[in-house]
């Protein structure tokens, strides 16, 4: 457990370093395959792109691993509560995950939650599709930005999302 703390919170670093610094204007990746772990910092592996429009949920999706995975970010201002689904490479359908949390960082206003596993009807014992967090300043309506990591079968996935003004808004 404290390897997968260490190596989450040292993920979390990269990430937020990444999205501190910007991608500048580095070509997207080319493989279906995860960056490994050593790759990691180099490499940051995803970054949301206009081609996705809204996830199954209305929210914000990026790509986990090449497009492997999808990351939804759904945010209830008035519950103050992020929720993030994964979703496989159709970006519709739920692909469960074993791990217990996954990590959400927003870089305005700078704010680290931890999204705790809440499986949904249909997900397999020890699994979710769905992970979900509070922190009081979600309860701020903006759009946010920032990256979505995690841990799936000792892989480490990173994916960055930046939330677009909805056309009903």
């Amino acid at each position: 457990m404290k390897k997968l703390t260490m190596k989450l919170t040292s993920l979390f670093a990269i990430a937020s370093l990444a999205v501190l610094v910007g991608c500048g204007s580095s070509p997207p990746p080319t493989s279906a395959t995860p960056a490994a772990p050593s790759e990691a910092a180099a490499h940051p592996d995803d970054h949301a792109h206009s081609g996705h429009g809204a996830g199954p949920h209305d929210g914000t999706l990026a790509d986990w691993g090449g497009g492997k995975y999808h990351v939804e970010f759904t945010v209830d201002h008035d519950k103050q509560e992020a929720t993030v689904f994964i979703l496989g490479d159709d970006e519709k359908t739920p692909s469960p995950i074993k791990a217990e949390e996954i990590q959400l960082s927003i870089t305005d206003p700078v704010m680290q939650v931890v999204l705790k596993a809440a499986p949904q009807e249909g997900d397999p014992e020890g699994s979710a599709s769905r992970f979900v967090g509070n922190h009081e300043s979600l309860g701020v309506v903006q759009e946010y930005a920032g990256t979505i990591t995690g841990v799936v079968e000792d892989t480490p996935y990173s994916g960055d999302f930046k939330e677009e003004p909805h056309a009903h808004e």
